[in-house]
């Protein structure tokens, strides 16, 4: 077992959602589905990143920013970890930073008595252009500059959010993770391309289990969201996966078989950088 667990084996959950601009409509279908999770025994779920909002516009999360500790969608994280006594990732909320037309995109993670125990701010932003689809988060959010880890009961998760998955290096920073969280709002026309790839090449070249909620459909904005939120094992096999709409995904974790596999396959050893 890890370090950061009591544990050897541990349920977990992620939330595919399909948001829209409505956070109080957002919240009300987050929690039905944590409550689907707790029912069939998660004691982890994470929700996908924008889950209180996917706006009209970009800027429709700028104008629902939150001060850290403070707002309607950071209670409803804490509120709903200690109702269920489950440990909640809230894949990213809107927080605020020092430009005030921009946000920080933060994942927040509770402990199961609703305490805030950790905060991690996306590093890396979308750009993308291909015909018609253009994006770019840096017009309404500021990076966050570092890694960040947290010590749970089922081992030692490794935060991060969506256009993250593609830089490999943020990971290996990363020391001794056991779950990596991924959640995002992966666009149809990339996620059809690299999604699974990349969320399995990470699971393989770091042995660790990932865990990765989606946003997933059509989405009143106009945007399609590729969805397919799945948990996958430390030798790269999927462990339950939803292709499409709103919905829970969830798998049993072993992290003793998790840390067999690294004495056998010990690369986390090998690395020279």
């Amino acid at each position: 077992m890890s370090a950061a667990t009591g544990v050897a084996t541990a349920r977990i959950a992620a939330i595919q959602m399909v948001s829209g601009p409505a956070v109080a409509g957002n919240l009300d279908e987050a929690g039905r589905l944590i409550e689907m999770a707790a029912a069939r025994g998660a004691q982890l779920v994470a929700l996908p990143e924008y889950f209180g909002i996917l706006g009209m516009k970009d800027t429709d999360k700028v104008a629902v920013r939150e001060a850290e500790g403070d707002g309607p969608i950071q209670a409803f994280l804490s509120a709903t970890a200690k109702k269920h006594g489950v440990w909640i990732v809230g894949g990213s909320a809107p927080l605020t930073c020092a430009d005030p037309g921009k946000v920080r995109n933060s994942s927040l993670v509770y402990d199961a008595s609703g305490k805030l125990v950790a905060r991690y701010d996306k590093i890396h932003l979308f750009g993308f252009q291909m015909g018609d689809e253009r994006y770019d988060e840096a017009n309404t959010i500021e990076p966050g500059i570092a890694p960040v880890t947290v010590d749970t009961p089922f081992g030692r998760l490794g935060l991060s959010i969506c256009y993250d998955l593609r830089f490999p290096e943020l990971y290996r920073a990363m020391q001794d993770v056991d779950i990596i969280l991924v959640p995002s709002a992966f666009t149809e026309t990339t996620g059809r391309a690299h999604w699974e790839t990349l969320l399995r090449a990470r699971a393989i070249e770091n042995l660790a289990y990932v865990l990765a909620p989606a946003q997933g459909g059509l989405h009143a904005n106009g945007r399609e969201t590729h969805g397919d939120s799945m948990i996958i094992d430390p030798w790269g096999a999927v462990l339950d996966r939803l292709p499409r709409g709103a919905g829970v995904v969830i798998a049993d974790i072993n992290l003793d078989r998790m840390h067999g596999l690294r004495r056998n396959l010990p690369a986390l050893n090998h690395k020279t950088m």
